[in-house]
Formats: C-alpha cells, structure tokens, sequence
C-alpha cells in the first residue's frame, strides 16, 4: 500500500471494482472520467465489469501497467477512486497516468490531488520514471486544476480532437519531469 496525506493507494480487488459499476453508470461522473469514450465507458452491465477486471487487472504485465483503488484514510477507509499508470517505457522511464473519483462527495475536496501527489512521488521515488504524462478533455476544467497544483503543466493540445454532447473540445496533453517534481 502507498499512502499519502488523505489517501492510501492499495491493489484492486474484485469487489473495488466492481463499485465502478455504479461510477460507470452515473452519466456525470462517466463523461468527466471517460470525455470522448462515455459512450464506451458507461452504461455497462456488471458481467462486462467482471469480464474487464479478469481482463485488465487480474492479467496485467505490472512492468508495463500498474493500478490502484484509491482509499481514504482514517478509521473508516472508504472506496472513491481508481488511479494507474500504462504506457510504461523502462527504456525512456515514462509513463502515462489517469485517474477517477468515482463518489462525488469527494469532489473538488483534495482527495484526487493527493492521490495523483501520491503516485507521482511512487514514480519518480520507487520505479525511478523520469516523465509522467496525461491527457484530458478541455472541458474538464477541475480535473485540469488538480494536476496543474500537482506540477504538470501543459505542453499541448489536440485541437477539436474530443466530441462529447454535442460539441467539440481540446485534448489538453500535460506533462511532468522528474527534475521540476517538489517532493
């Protein structure tokens, strides 16, 4: 387990995700989690939720991919996210990371900021990454928020590149070195 200030980063279990089954299928959270891929990501039944935990956690190369349900701390920990890196190259030590809240009551209360401070400190501290990157939506403008306070800065964007109800929007690439990190 990789804990932090308000978070603890543990292995995902089947019953964590299966909670995502509820997170999938609340139009909300979906569209902030997935942007363009909503249409992908939600609306599933808990078979495919199953199907996908057998597929994407139990069977994972942990050299390349790597995730994580996210726990609160305290006496009471409590299930609200899932963090994770993939794209891992040992040879440029990069990586790409994601993240999703899944329960809203911890929205825009720093526990996603301190998650993403916790990852990126494994990262950059355990497996010796030298550049983390991500992408989001443009829209997703609290997302983008919580990863400018955790260092990453932005260094492109896709423009239109993201269709999501109707409209288009930027996919904004963020990234963050090794060398720019405060620990």
């Amino acid at each position: 387990m990789i804990t932090g200030l308000k978070v603890e980063l543990r292995p995902v279990s089947l019953e964590d995700f299966k909670r995502t089954y509820d997170w999938r299928n609340d139009e909300e959270t979906a569209r902030l989690e997935a942007g363009a891929g909503f249409f992908r990501h939600s609306h599933v039944p808990m078979e495919k939720i199953e199907d996908d935990y057998d597929k994407a956690i139990k069977k994972l190369d942990k050299r390349e991919v790597g995730e994580f349900s996210i726990y609160t701390l305290g006496d009471n920990p409590k299930h609200i996210g899932l963090i994770g890196y993939r794209e891992l190259s040992s040879v440029s030590r990069r990586c790409t990371v994601g993240i999703g809240i899944g329960v809203k009551e911890y929205w825009g209360k720093g526990f996603g900021t301190d998650a993403m401070k916790t990852l990126i400190h494994y990262l950059f501290q355990t497996m010796n990454i030298n550049r983390i990157q991500l992408d989001t939506w443009s829209g997703n403008v609290q997302a983008i928020r919580s990863y400018e306070k955790c260092g990453f800065v932005v260094e492109g964007r896709l423009r239109n590149d993201a269709y999501i109800e109707g409209k288009y929007y930027d996919t904004v690439v963020m990234g963050l070195l090794k060398e720019e990190y405060q620990c």
